[in-house]
């Protein structure tokens, strides 16, 4: 999919709700059709069943007070059997339906959440966390209520409604004219005002989408809120994003007051008219009481069928609405994906990489290179250290390595296979990540570290907190390996985090690692520390190392030094030091005069 598909998706250029959309979550139900025709033949019974009541209150106004018939009390045991029948069918009914749509409910989340967790970096660079949250849950919600209570009561209704017709007209062909005449005067309103309910609920749920992604994010930097005293305003603007969201909903609920008042008024109406019709009829003798009774009950279920698929209309439009959000994410594609017959990673793994010729621009600044024809060798073993002014391209390089993008031009490759002919997944199993600010997930301490290798023991997840000098402090917490940690673990030093992320390398054993900025944000004594555990952890394996203090680089095998995405200079850092050149130039600025001797 084109980067303007995917860009489509948080800026909605779509406010029509089309109900084709819930095709797209047809195949989840689909999957439990014998569900779904025990519940049809559930529904089936019990709307026979209430069908049935009218022609046993015929009988018994006709017939039972009769004492001359004498069967008065077969026929007040057939109404309790009809009523015996339909409470059964109804529960199974309710039950079956409803369970239904919680399991498709929980199905279609497990699918958008899987196919999210695929997507590339382009699509998460464009949209909103928390708008992604709200079609996880509210969206869902929504399905969740058609294809549960709503579908159960537009089939029941529909059954409801052309049962009772077709008895009317058995009943009385002269009275059901009249009712039946009616009929349209009352759907085709429905129909064309519904449009205006479906382009209001589909507002609504933008609009609640939109409070969701700023209230993910406002939590998220609860710190920074109130480290700026920001408490206020943030809480006021979510206000404001909230009453938004209430004022569409409010719109939604109005319009769709007024269909469901204007249908009733509609339906009402037509069965007083109809009463007032073949009340005459029995007053001279054309029709018994019995079958008017029959008749005037079999108007009222037509017409409170009718009345209640309106209802169901403008729940079906709302579920549209979510479905067609839920479907332009399962029909966003992935910019990063294997090809029909990927190339195998060469084993064993010797972690060769090449940069060759490289090019490259962010999906969001196309006219903004990154990289420039940058190209370079990592060879197996070697420790290669990325420096250069912020925005230099330094962390983008990281970036391709792992192939959270592709490349314009030229190619990267790993030990002779280039990403684009590879699986992702293999791919990045050559690849270990400990990145400036590591993400700590909440989540125990063991779960933390055996992220990437969740099949790990305890013994080699304890192994690899030793390595990377973390079995300490993490022997010190309550609750040792099996801590809780914090969300984004805010209750660890950056020190502690990072030393968890080491260990988390460790155990994926990959032979490729990459330092982005690892140790930009720590104390002296922190930096020690997990300095220690990345020497030990760079034996045998390639290394890229991005930093922007040189102190951090200077063991490095080679310098490559970025400058506005060109790789200007590389060496070692006597080499750069001696050149000088941009290098030079940022030694004497960290160094001072002790540069040379650096």
């Amino acid at each position: 999919m084109s980067n303007d598909t995917v860009g489509a998706t948080p800026q909605r250029k779509s406010r029509r709700v089309d109900f084709a959309a819930l095709r797209a979550i047809w195949p989840f139900a689909v999957a439990y059709r014998g569900r779904m025709l025990a519940a049809l033949a559930a529904l089936i019974v019990a709307a026979a069943a209430t069908l049935a009541l009218p022609v046993a209150v015929r009988r018994l106004v006709d017939f039972g007070f009769d004492p001359r018939q004498g069967n008065f009390n077969s026929y007040f045991l057939g109404l309790g059997g009809v009523a015996l029948v339909l409470a059964i069918a109804s529960a199974a009914r309710y039950y079956l339906v409803m369970t239904l749509g919680e399991r498709i409910v929980a199905d279609v989340r497990a699918a958008v959440f899987r196919h999210l967790t695929r997507l590339d970096a382009a699509f998460f660079d464009s949209v909103k966390s928390g708008e992604v949250v709200s079609r996880l849950t509210a969206d869902t919600t929504q399905i969740k209520a058609t294809f549960g209570a709503s579908a159960s009561v537009l089939l029941r209704n529909l059954f409801m409604f052309f049962g009772a017709a077709v008895m009317m007209v058995v009943t009385s062909p002269r009275l059901s004219l009249l009712v039946l005449g009616a009929i349209p005067l009352i759907v085709l309103p429905l129909i064309f005002s519904g449009r205006g309910v479906s382009r209001r609920s589909r507002a609504a749920q933008d609009r609640l989408a939109d409070a969701s992604a700023y209230a993910v994010e406002a939590i998220g930097a609860s710190r920074t809120m109130q480290a700026f005293g920001a408490e206020g305003a943030t809480a006021q603007r979510f206000g404001a994003a909230s009453e938004f969201a209430f004022d569409a909903a409010r719109d939604a609920i109005g319009a769709r007051a007024l269909l469901t008042g204007f249908a009733i008024f509609l339906i009402s109406a037509s069965v007083v008219g109809v009463l007032w019709y073949g009340a005459h009829d029995v007053l001279t003798g054309g029709m018994s009481a019995g079958r008017l009774s029959q008749f005037l009950l079999f108007a009222v279920l037509a017409a409170s069928a009718l009345g209640q698929l309106s209802e169901v209309w403008s729940e079906i439009a709302q579920a549209a609405g979510a479905a067609g959000r839920l479907g332009e994410l399962l029909a966003t594609k992935a910019a990063i994906t294997a090809p029909p017959a990927p190339t195998p990673m060469p084993e064993p793994a010797r972690g060769a990489l090449v940069f060759d010729d490289v090019w490259f621009s962010y999906p969001g600044r196309p006219d903004d290179r990154a990289l420039r024809g940058v190209s370079f060798t990592a060879a197996p073993g070697e420790r290669i250290a990325i420096v250069g002014p912020s925005g230099a391209g330094k962390t983008t390089i990281i970036q391709l390595a792992l192939r959270f993008y592709d490349p314009a031009r030229g190619a990267v490759r790993v030990d002779g296979v280039d990403a684009r002919a590879a699986d992702p997944a293999d791919w990045r199993a050559r690849f270990a990540l400990v990145a400036q600010d590591p993400v700590i997930f909440g989540a125990s301490v063991a779960d933390n570290i055996r992220y990437g290798r969740p099949d790990a023991s305890d013994a080699e997840v304890r192994d690899a907190a030793r390595f990377a000098a973390a079995d300490g402090f993490i022997s010190a917490l309550p609750e040792g390996y099996e801590t809780q940690l914090g969300e984004r673990g805010v209750t660890l030093s950056g020190g502690q985090r990072q030393r968890i992320a080491i260990a988390r390398a460790v155990l994926k054993d990959a032979p490729v690692l990459l330092l982005d900025e690892a140790t930009s944000a720590l104390d002296a004594e922190s930096e020690r520390l997990v300095q220690e555990a990345f020497d030990r952890l760079m034996v045998a394996r390639t290394t890229l190392v991005v930093a922007h203090r040189l102190a951090t680089v200077l063991s490095a095998d080679r310098i490559l030094v970025m400058d506005g995405g060109v790789l200007a200079e590389q060496g070692t850092h006597a080499e750069l030091t001696a050149a000088g050149g941009l290098y030079a130039r940022l030694a004497r600025l960290q160094f001072g005069g002790q540069s040379d001797a650096a």
